[in-house]
């Protein structure tokens, strides 16, 4: 019987200097309030971390999302949008990131997008 760990056996496991964040996929609710993320990553040898930060037109943080030490490279969890008075688009950050209590953080891969939030649906 032969087991396949990957969907590519071409896309082996990587250290952390090479682990991306493939796709970042975004999806508003009708609401207008929450957001699914979804993350495609490559494999990894080591477990990353992920921050995702929003920030609305007035450069405020209206949300945010860790994940510490992944164990999947691919899922999707949902953010709620905090801020008072909504705006129309938000940018989108994605920081993987390796960190334990004995060592600073270490960004290896950022990817942003733009969130418009009056069109519900995938984006």
């Amino acid at each position: 019987m032969d087991i396949k760990f990957f969907d590519d056996p071409f896309e082996g496991p990587k250290p952390r200097d090479e682990v991306r964040i493939k796709q970042l996929g975004l999806y508003m609710h009708e609401d207008g309030r929450r957001v699914a993320v979804g993350f495609d990553m490559t494999p990894f040898l080591e477990r990353p971390s992920i921050q995702v930060t929003f920030i609305n037109e007035r450069g405020e943080e209206a949300g945010s999302l860790h994940v510490i030490e992944t164990l999947q490279t691919n899922f999707s969890l949902t953010v709620h949008l905090r801020d008072k008075e909504p705006t129309d688009t938000y940018e989108v950050t994605a920081v993987v990131y390796y960190a334990t209590p004995e060592t600073e953080r270490v960004d290896v891969h950022t990817l942003t997008r733009t969130l418009d939030r009056t069109t519900p649906g995938e984006q």
